[in-house]
């Protein structure tokens, strides 16, 4: 019987999601296409169909992933554009730390991606600097644009790593874990209230020269 176009179409997404889940969860070199055909409901043809190698198929997953992970975590809040809190309280959580499945593909596959290819490299790439930009924008406008960046830097690293050592002492030391979440969550927090250059009326007329900007000063906590 020959498949319908839609069906094929079908048959590649419960791939790429079950390819996803299962990388997630116990990384690229530890799953076999036997078992992603397996969780998707098909059969090693079928995924030959679609993807000419693994590897092929790893590219899409990690897409797929990443691309997952930044919309949960930048959909609106009650209506409202989420905070750098709201990312803080959604990723150093241990409810994200628990759910590696269904979790973000950054912090599930950053150890073994320097193990990877060139290709899906810049796949990861392309995830983590999506994340970074959004973290800089939901740290509004800082006293320089080099400045804002590397604090974005600084802060989807930490997040990223932070889970990944809660995640590595669970089993273990569980009070350590939580304590690493906790510790991590508080000063990041700090960070992003860090004093920033006051954002410029948009009605100031384009041809005054602009006004040098005035840092706040610390306020001694």
């Amino acid at each position: 019987m020959r498949i319908t176009k839609q069906q094929s179409a079908e048959n590649r997404s419960a791939l790429i999601q079950a390819a996803a889940r299962l990388f997630r969860k116990h990384g690229i070199d530890g799953v076999g296409v036997a078992e992603i055909s397996k969780e998707a409901g098909l059969t090693h043809g079928a995924l030959y169909a679609h993807f000419p190698s693994k590897e092929a198929l790893a590219a899409e997953a990690l897409t797929y992933g990443l691309l997952r992970g930044y919309t949960t975590m930048t959909a609106p809040k009650d209506g409202r554009t989420p905070t750098l809190a709201d990312y803080l309280d959604f990723y150093v959580s241990p409810a994200h730390r628990d759910n590696v499945a269904a979790g973000c593909a950054i912090s599930a596959s950053a150890s073994e991606i320097g193990r990877q290819d060139a290709g899906l490299s810049a796949r990861f790439t392309e995830g983590l600097t999506r994340m970074v930009e959004a973290v800089e924008r939901a740290l509004g406008e800082p006293t320089s644009k080099r400045e804002g960046h590397q604090r974005a830097l600084t802060i989807v690293a930490a997040m990223v790593g932070s889970v990944a050592l809660a995640r590595a002492t669970a089993k273990s030391r569980p009070e350590l874990s939580d304590d690493i979440l906790v510790a991590v969550r508080r000063v990041l927090g700090d960070l992003a209230t860090a004093p920033r250059k006051p954002t410029k009326l948009r009605s100031a007329p384009r041809k005054l020269p602009p006004v040098p900007a005035r840092r706040n000063k610390p306020t001694g906590r």
